[in-house]
């Protein structure tokens, strides 16, 4: 996958959101807990889409931020779950307010 990009997020629980947005995806994707990450795979054929492959989100709390990484198989895929990322994430977190994500392509 060489579509790569992160974002480090500062909510107030990133542990509990990271363990909410595993758990909403664990409806459709494959979910994996590694520690406190969560491991998502989307499928290439996902909402049927066809990507040349799969992509990875893992969602990692550390200290005070909430690591966001995607690992895609086409730029597109990634950009478009960049924003799906985001609304999950914000989603569980309204009571925050606005999020800042400032997503780094690798």
């Amino acid at each position: 996958m060489n579509f790569v990009s992160e974002a480090r997020v500062r909510p107030e629980h990133a542990a509990r959101y990271a363990m909410q947005v595993g758990k909403h995806w664990a409806h459709n994707l494959k979910v994996d807990e590694v520690g406190a990450a969560r491991i998502i795979t989307f499928p290439k054929d996902a909402r049927g889409a066809d990507w040349p492959g799969p992509a990875i989100v893992t969602l990692t709390p550390e200290d005070d931020i909430l690591l966001c990484r995607i690992e895609a198989s086409a730029d597109e895929q990634r950009d478009g779950l960049k924003s799906s990322v985001q609304r999950h994430v914000d989603r569980f977190a309204f009571r925050e307010g606005n999020l800042l994500y400032e997503w780094s392509d690798k």
